[in-house]
């Protein structure tokens, strides 16, 4: 099964997210398919950016998104409105 999940990186204390694609029975740090965005907590706004049609392509394709990727969808739908 497909995840969109998020992958930290950065440094410690300083926090700074890819959004990917890749398999739920993997690690996070496993290799992803594909990175379809990513985000940055640590500047004010924190920045988000996602391809929304590669998303939707993978939504439809069966990918199911966390809790935490929803969260940033609506953030950027929000802010792009």
């Amino acid at each position: 099964m497909l995840k969109i999940r998020l992958r930290r990186m950065g440094n410690r204390n300083r926090p700074f997210y890819r959004i990917v694609v890749s398999d739920s029975r993997r690690t996070p740090k496993a290799s992803a398919i594909e990175e379809v965005g990513h985000y940055n907590p640590a500047v004010d706004p924190p920045q988000v950016e996602l391809d929304a049609a590669r998303v939707n392509h993978w939504i439809g394709v069966g990918a199911k998104p966390s809790a935490a990727v929803v969260k940033l969808m609506k953030l950027q739908e929000g802010a792009s409105s």
